[in-house]
């Protein structure tokens, strides 16, 4: 079993917040996440596959592949929007990072499938500090 590793990158905008909490609580449990006018992050997203090498290629899947797996299917919905209104696979989720996590790994789940791999994590750096890791 062999394990390997592609990083996009994505800008997008979001914010934390309950519509069933004042400002002032959404404040106290969110922090500046909960900013009404929005925040934004510039994300680094790890999507790490693994399987068995090919005999015939020598590769465990071609990274241009899934480098166009992971566009389609994620960064050209996300980069640049605002992860609330406007990523199709968030809709009705709270837009915190755990979740977009969870939510971009179902994405490609299928997609790396068909390329003869096994999706085995999906990491998101949120911030040089905080990261989301999730194996499914």
């Amino acid at each position: 079993m062999i394990y390997i590793t592609r990083r996009e990158r994505f800008n997008a905008a979001h914010r934390l917040f309950r519509e069933d909490y004042s400002d002032e609580k959404n404040l106290e449990v969110f922090g500046q996440c909960s900013n009404p006018n929005w925040h934004g992050h510039n994300y680094e997203l790890f999507v790490t596959v693994k399987g068995t090498i090919s005999k015939e290629t020598g590769f465990l899947v071609n990274l241009k592949d899934l480098s166009s797996i992971i566009k389609e299917k994620v960064i050209r919905k996300i980069d640049h929007k605002n992860i609330n209104l406007e990523v199709d696979f968030m809709q009705g989720k709270y837009a915190s990072t755990e979740n977009l996590t969870v939510s971009i790994f179902e994405e490609l789940k299928n997609a790396v499938a068909k390329l003869g791999a096994e999706l085995h994590a999906v990491k998101i750096y949120e911030s040089e500090n905080n990261y989301v890791e999730y194996f499914g």
